[in-house]
Protein backbone atom coordinates (compact mmCIF):
# COMPACT_ATOMS: atom_id res chain seq x y z
CA UNK A 1 0.00 0.00 0.00
CA UNK A 2 1.36 3.41 -1.19
CA UNK A 3 1.59 5.53 2.23
CA UNK A 4 0.37 9.36 1.35
CA UNK A 5 2.84 11.62 0.61
CA UNK A 6 3.60 14.49 3.20
CA UNK A 7 2.61 18.15 2.31
CA UNK A 8 5.73 19.60 4.26
CA UNK A 9 7.81 17.21 2.82
CA UNK A 10 6.88 18.37 -0.60
CA UNK A 11 6.60 21.85 0.33
CA UNK A 12 10.26 21.81 1.30
CA UNK A 13 11.30 20.23 -1.57
CA UNK A 14 9.74 22.87 -3.77
CA UNK A 15 11.46 25.08 -1.47
CA UNK A 16 14.58 23.88 -1.88
CA UNK A 17 14.34 23.64 -5.39
CA UNK A 18 13.06 27.11 -5.82
CA UNK A 19 16.28 28.24 -4.11
CA UNK A 20 18.10 26.22 -6.53
CA UNK A 21 16.57 27.72 -9.48
CA UNK A 22 17.31 30.95 -8.18
CA UNK A 23 20.85 30.76 -7.73
CA UNK A 24 20.86 29.13 -11.48
CA UNK A 25 18.82 32.31 -13.13
CA UNK A 26 20.87 34.71 -11.21
CA UNK A 27 24.07 33.15 -12.46
CA UNK A 28 23.47 32.19 -15.82
CA UNK A 29 21.09 32.71 -18.36
CA UNK A 30 20.57 32.16 -22.28
CA UNK A 31 21.85 29.01 -24.05
CA UNK A 32 24.20 28.46 -20.73
CA UNK A 33 20.75 28.51 -18.66
CA UNK A 34 19.18 25.72 -20.48
CA UNK A 35 22.05 23.25 -19.98
CA UNK A 36 21.61 23.97 -16.27
CA UNK A 37 17.96 23.78 -16.32
CA UNK A 38 18.76 20.07 -18.55
CA UNK A 39 20.95 19.16 -15.62
CA UNK A 40 18.69 19.93 -13.27
CA UNK A 41 16.00 17.77 -14.98
CA UNK A 42 13.71 20.46 -16.37
CA UNK A 43 12.25 17.64 -18.92
CA UNK A 44 11.52 15.30 -16.15
CA UNK A 45 9.95 18.24 -14.13
CA UNK A 46 8.23 19.07 -17.09
CA UNK A 47 6.64 15.80 -17.63
CA UNK A 48 5.55 14.69 -14.12
CA UNK A 49 5.06 17.55 -11.98
CA UNK A 50 3.51 20.88 -15.02
CA UNK A 51 1.37 22.45 -12.60
CA UNK A 52 4.37 23.29 -9.82
CA UNK A 53 7.06 23.03 -12.43
CA UNK A 54 5.69 25.39 -15.34
CA UNK A 55 4.88 28.60 -12.64
CA UNK A 56 8.15 28.27 -10.82
CA UNK A 57 10.21 28.17 -13.59
CA UNK A 58 9.02 31.04 -15.71
CA UNK A 59 8.08 33.33 -12.71
CA UNK A 60 11.88 32.97 -11.30
CA UNK A 61 12.91 33.76 -15.01
CA UNK A 62 10.89 37.18 -14.33
CA UNK A 63 11.98 37.82 -11.52
CA UNK A 64 15.85 37.55 -11.91
CA UNK A 65 15.96 38.90 -15.62
CA UNK A 66 17.32 35.59 -16.79
CA UNK A 67 16.20 34.07 -20.10
CA UNK A 68 15.78 29.99 -21.58
CA UNK A 69 14.08 28.25 -24.73
CA UNK A 70 12.02 26.50 -21.98
CA UNK A 71 8.88 28.30 -23.53
CA UNK A 72 9.66 25.90 -26.56
CA UNK A 73 9.45 22.73 -24.47
CA UNK A 74 6.09 23.89 -23.29
CA UNK A 75 4.74 24.34 -26.41
CA UNK A 76 6.36 21.05 -28.05
CA UNK A 77 4.94 19.37 -25.38
CA UNK A 78 0.98 20.28 -25.43
CA UNK A 79 1.83 19.25 -29.28
CA UNK A 80 3.27 16.07 -28.40
CA UNK A 81 6.51 16.69 -30.33
CA UNK A 82 9.96 16.00 -29.01
CA UNK A 83 11.13 18.36 -26.55
CA UNK A 84 13.95 20.64 -28.01
CA UNK A 85 13.05 21.94 -30.75
CA UNK A 86 11.85 25.41 -32.15
CA UNK A 87 8.50 26.25 -33.45
CA UNK A 88 7.33 28.95 -34.27
CA UNK A 89 5.38 31.15 -32.50
CA UNK A 90 2.50 33.85 -32.91
CA UNK A 91 3.64 37.53 -32.17
CA UNK A 92 1.61 40.42 -32.07
CA UNK A 93 0.16 42.22 -35.29
CA UNK A 94 0.14 38.83 -37.35
CA UNK A 95 3.88 38.39 -37.06
CA UNK A 96 5.40 35.22 -36.46
CA UNK A 97 8.80 34.21 -34.19
CA UNK A 98 11.40 31.66 -33.59
CA UNK A 99 13.25 31.56 -30.54
CA UNK A 100 16.59 30.31 -31.28
CA UNK A 101 19.86 30.47 -29.66
CA UNK A 102 21.76 29.93 -32.55
CA UNK A 103 20.89 33.14 -34.02
CA UNK A 104 20.82 35.26 -31.01
CA UNK A 105 23.27 38.04 -32.42
CA UNK A 106 20.74 39.37 -34.89
CA UNK A 107 18.48 39.86 -31.70
CA UNK A 108 16.70 42.43 -31.44
CA UNK A 109 13.27 42.06 -29.14
CA UNK A 110 14.37 43.05 -25.59
CA UNK A 111 17.70 41.10 -25.48
CA UNK A 112 15.88 37.50 -26.46
CA UNK A 113 17.05 35.91 -28.96
CA UNK A 114 14.26 36.32 -30.67
CA UNK A 115 14.12 35.96 -34.71
CA UNK A 116 11.17 37.04 -37.37
CA UNK A 117 10.58 34.35 -39.67
CA UNK A 118 7.42 33.98 -42.55
CA UNK A 119 4.95 32.29 -41.16
CA UNK A 120 3.76 28.97 -38.63
CA UNK A 121 1.79 26.35 -38.09
CA UNK A 122 -1.42 25.47 -35.91
CA UNK A 123 -0.06 25.24 -32.57
CA UNK A 124 -1.98 24.20 -28.91
CA UNK A 125 -1.07 27.77 -26.99
CA UNK A 126 -3.28 27.18 -23.73
CA UNK A 127 -0.14 25.84 -21.63
CA UNK A 128 2.54 28.33 -23.18
CA UNK A 129 -0.10 31.36 -22.55
CA UNK A 130 -0.34 30.55 -19.35
CA UNK A 131 3.62 29.92 -18.85
CA UNK A 132 4.21 33.34 -20.53
CA UNK A 133 1.84 34.62 -17.71
CA UNK A 134 4.14 33.73 -14.97
CA UNK A 135 6.92 35.29 -16.47
CA UNK A 136 4.96 38.31 -17.14
CA UNK A 137 4.20 38.21 -13.21
CA UNK A 138 7.39 37.52 -12.06
CA UNK A 139 8.80 40.51 -13.90
CA UNK A 140 6.08 42.61 -12.98
CA UNK A 141 7.01 41.82 -9.21
CA UNK A 142 10.52 42.42 -10.37
CA UNK A 143 9.51 45.84 -10.97
CA UNK A 144 7.63 46.47 -7.70
CA UNK A 145 10.27 45.16 -6.00
CA UNK A 146 12.39 47.98 -7.24
CA UNK A 147 10.15 50.36 -7.24
CA UNK A 148 9.23 49.93 -3.26
CA UNK A 149 13.00 50.02 -2.48
CA UNK A 150 13.48 53.58 -4.34
CA UNK A 151 10.33 54.43 -2.54
CA UNK A 152 11.57 53.52 1.02
CA UNK A 153 15.16 54.82 0.11
CA UNK A 154 14.69 58.23 -1.87
CA UNK A 155 14.11 61.53 0.78
CA UNK A 156 12.19 64.28 -0.52
CA UNK A 157 11.33 67.16 1.84
CA UNK A 158 12.30 65.27 4.94
CA UNK A 159 10.93 61.90 4.08
CA UNK A 160 10.69 58.82 2.64
CA UNK A 161 8.97 59.58 -0.40
CA UNK A 162 6.76 56.05 0.32
CA UNK A 163 5.01 58.44 2.85
CA UNK A 164 3.36 60.20 -0.08
CA UNK A 165 -0.26 59.28 -0.77
CA UNK A 166 0.50 59.88 -4.79
CA UNK A 167 3.51 56.93 -5.27
CA UNK A 168 1.55 54.79 -2.79
CA UNK A 169 -1.47 54.63 -5.26
CA UNK A 170 1.20 53.55 -7.83
CA UNK A 171 2.15 50.82 -6.14
CA UNK A 172 -0.79 49.76 -4.53
CA UNK A 173 -2.57 49.96 -7.91
CA UNK A 174 0.44 47.74 -9.45
CA UNK A 175 0.39 45.27 -6.40
CA UNK A 176 -3.45 44.65 -7.11
CA UNK A 177 -3.03 44.56 -10.91
CA UNK A 178 -0.38 41.81 -10.35
CA UNK A 179 -2.40 39.98 -8.06
CA UNK A 180 -5.24 39.66 -9.56
CA UNK A 181 -3.18 38.37 -12.70
CA UNK A 182 -1.63 35.41 -10.48
CA UNK A 183 -5.49 34.66 -9.48
CA UNK A 184 -6.29 34.37 -12.72
CA UNK A 185 -3.27 31.93 -14.02
CA UNK A 186 -4.55 30.03 -11.08
CA UNK A 187 -7.55 29.51 -12.43
CA UNK A 188 -8.75 25.31 -13.59
CA UNK A 189 -8.45 25.55 -17.17
CA UNK A 190 -10.20 21.94 -17.41
CA UNK A 191 -13.22 22.54 -19.34
CA UNK A 192 -12.61 26.05 -20.76
CA UNK A 193 -8.62 25.56 -21.17
CA UNK A 194 -8.21 27.65 -24.20
CA UNK A 195 -10.52 30.73 -22.76
CA UNK A 196 -9.03 30.70 -19.79
CA UNK A 197 -5.34 30.83 -20.18
CA UNK A 198 -5.84 34.00 -23.19
CA UNK A 199 -7.51 35.68 -20.09
CA UNK A 200 -5.06 35.15 -17.66
CA UNK A 201 -2.10 35.94 -20.29
CA UNK A 202 -4.02 39.31 -20.94
CA UNK A 203 -4.44 39.67 -17.60
CA UNK A 204 -0.76 39.23 -17.02
CA UNK A 205 0.20 41.43 -19.87
CA UNK A 206 -1.88 44.12 -18.64
CA UNK A 207 -0.34 43.96 -14.81
CA UNK A 208 3.05 44.14 -16.61
CA UNK A 209 2.18 47.07 -18.42
CA UNK A 210 0.61 48.91 -15.50
CA UNK A 211 3.39 47.49 -13.35
CA UNK A 212 6.01 49.14 -16.04
CA UNK A 213 4.30 52.36 -16.21
CA UNK A 214 3.60 53.43 -12.05
CA UNK A 215 7.26 51.78 -11.62
CA UNK A 216 9.20 53.93 -14.10
CA UNK A 217 6.65 57.27 -12.70
CA UNK A 218 7.70 56.05 -8.79
CA UNK A 219 11.93 55.26 -10.02
CA UNK A 220 11.95 58.40 -12.06
CA UNK A 221 14.74 59.57 -14.24
CA UNK A 222 16.62 57.02 -12.57
CA UNK A 223 14.46 53.93 -13.84
CA UNK A 224 15.83 54.70 -17.82
CA UNK A 225 19.50 54.73 -16.84
CA UNK A 226 21.76 52.14 -17.99
CA UNK A 227 22.64 51.23 -14.58
CA UNK A 228 19.46 50.54 -13.17
CA UNK A 229 17.51 47.01 -13.51
CA UNK A 230 14.11 48.84 -14.31
CA UNK A 231 14.38 49.32 -18.34
CA UNK A 232 15.62 45.99 -18.78
CA UNK A 233 12.69 44.43 -17.04
CA UNK A 234 10.46 46.98 -18.97
CA UNK A 235 12.02 46.05 -22.31
CA UNK A 236 11.58 42.33 -21.53
CA UNK A 237 7.66 42.87 -20.63
CA UNK A 238 7.15 44.35 -23.76
CA UNK A 239 7.96 41.82 -25.70
CA UNK A 240 6.93 39.14 -23.71
CA UNK A 241 3.34 41.10 -23.39
CA UNK A 242 3.59 40.60 -27.38
CA UNK A 243 4.22 37.16 -27.42
CA UNK A 244 1.66 34.64 -28.61
CA UNK A 245 -0.42 37.95 -29.03
CA UNK A 246 -0.43 40.97 -26.73
CA UNK A 247 -3.33 41.87 -24.31
CA UNK A 248 -4.70 44.03 -26.26
CA UNK A 249 -5.65 41.48 -28.77
CA UNK A 250 -6.06 38.52 -26.78
CA UNK A 251 -8.54 40.62 -25.12
CA UNK A 252 -10.76 41.54 -27.93
CA UNK A 253 -10.16 37.94 -29.40
CA UNK A 254 -12.07 37.09 -25.85
CA UNK A 255 -14.47 39.29 -26.36
CA UNK A 256 -15.33 38.09 -30.01
CA UNK A 257 -15.36 34.53 -29.35
CA UNK A 258 -17.82 35.09 -26.41
CA UNK A 259 -20.02 37.17 -28.66
CA UNK A 260 -20.32 34.39 -31.13
CA UNK A 261 -21.29 32.04 -28.30
CA UNK A 262 -23.76 34.09 -27.16
CA UNK A 263 -22.97 33.28 -23.34
CA UNK A 264 -20.20 33.41 -20.60
CA UNK A 265 -18.82 29.93 -19.44
CA UNK A 266 -18.51 29.84 -15.30
CA UNK A 267 -14.53 30.32 -14.80
CA UNK A 268 -14.23 30.34 -11.41
CA UNK A 269 -16.71 28.98 -8.38
CA UNK A 270 -16.74 32.58 -6.49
Amino acid sequence: MTEPSDPLADAESLELLEDGLRKTMLSTSGAELDAALAELGWADMLADMPEQAVPLVFRLLGETGSHASVLNDVVQQAADREVGATPALPYAGGGWVVWDYQNATNSTLGGLPLRRVEDGGLLRLADARRALGWWLVGASRAMLALARRHALDRVQFGRPIAAFQAVRHRLAETLVAIEGAEATLALPGDDNADLTALLAKAAAGKAALTAAKHCQQVLGGIGFTAEHDLHRHVERVLVLDGLLGSSRELTRKAGAGLRARGSVPRLADL
